[in-house]
């Protein structure tokens, strides 16, 4: 990892915006087909029930907004200096664990005591 993670987070942080923005536009999209119909599509077997896809859409959008949370919290972390500390134990989270994890807030072995 570099010694300023601060332009990997920000790269981070572009693309969960990009996805939540995207994600946001397709579900706003799918409503908007939706307005006024009455289409029955929960039981057309040439595609993607309405449900189906909603929840899917649903899904991706809550998962980028919380990268997009986990990121912002880190970048916080590394404009207050505590970026790469672990929360727990207060020792160095190793660089190995920053690059799989940027936002980690833990090192390996608090991780695993606290369960995650």
């Amino acid at each position: 990892m570099t010694s300023d993670p601060r332009a990997l987070l920000e790269r981070l942080r572009a693309d969960a915006v990009a996805r939540v923005e995207s994600t946001r536009a397709t579900l706003d999209q799918l409503t908007h087909d939706r307005e006024g119909s009455n289409d029955d599509d929960e039981h057309d077997p040439e595609g993607v029930t309405l449900s189906s896809e909603w929840s899917r859409l649903t899904g991706l959008a809550e998962a980028a907004a919380s990268e997009l949370r986990q990121v912002d919290e880190a970048i916080e972390r590394r404009d207050a200096g505590t970026y790469g500390i672990c929360a727990h134990c207060g020792r160095p989270i190793p660089a190995a664990r920053l690059e799989v994890r940027p936002f980690a807030t833990h090192c390996v072995a608090c991780a695993e005591k606290l369960g995650g």
